[in-house]
């Protein structure tokens, strides 16, 4: 696994037996670009603490665009922060690599006034046609046309686990809590936009209300399926 602090916390890159899981993008990479996807839709990011644009936060958040402090540092884990300057928030996440990558996160409303807390993961894993990708209706979206894209958003609290395969035998599976973090969705895109090829699947807490020094505090999972026998 590699992360870029000063990248909005990036995860670039993670591999399972040599393959390298996450789309690594078409070269772009600008994190002064108005939008995300201007900016370099690519790897691992933390939407917070928006989705789309609104006032002056911009295109899915703060969080991509402003550097990270690395808080904790070992051979196996990394605790970094990232502080908003549009909306008063704390968040950190800290990252644990073993037998199953484990990312802990935690958002408090570091402001003097209750605001809207919102997080959303957003794994930008490769795609290719014909993949699984383990969501009601999933095989419909593994088929997407070429120069197309999509967002299906899962019933709320419907799923707290999905399995991605590939055509290789590689396979995970992103495991959450969906008491903690209960909405989902699931991203794909097949040469739109530029050409990117992704999938993402977004567990998310969505617009949740803290008091000031307030926190929220979720996880999530990603594990080795290879054998199809699960982690």
């Amino acid at each position: 696994m590699e992360i870029r602090p000063e990248r909005g916390g990036r995860i670039t890159s993670l591999r399972l037996g040599g393959e390298e899981l996450l789309e690594q993008g078409i070269g772009v990479d600008d994190p002064r670009a108005s939008d995300f996807v201007a900016g370099g839709a690519q790897g691992w990011d933390e939407m917070v603490p928006n989705l789309e644009a609104v006032g002056s936060l911009p295109d899915h958040g703060e969080a991509w665009r402003v550097p990270w402090a690395v808080e904790e540092e070992s051979a196996s884990s990394a605790l970094m922060s990232c502080r908003g300057r549009v909306v008063p928030f704390l968040f950190l996440r800290r990252v644990s690599v073993g037998e199953r990558v484990r990312a802990e996160y935690s958002y408090t409303n570091a402001g003097r006034g209750a605001h809207l807390a919102y997080w959303c993961a957003h794994p930008l894993f490769k795609f290719e046609s014909g993949m699984e990708i383990g969501v009601p209706d999933g095989e419909r979206l593994a088929e997407l046309s070429p120069g197309r894209s999509t967002k299906v958003f899962l019933p709320r609290g419907s799923l707290d686990r999905v399995r991605l395969g590939w055509k290789s035998g590689a396979a995970i599976e992103l495991v959450w809590d969906s008491g903690l973090t209960p909405d989902a969705a699931v991203w794909v895109c097949n040469g739109d936009l530029g050409g990117y090829r992704q999938v993402a699947v977004e567990p998310a807490i969505a617009s949740t209300v803290l008091a000031p020094g307030e926190s929220l505090e979720w996880w999530l999972e990603v594990r080795d399926c290879r054998d199809g026998d699960g982690p």
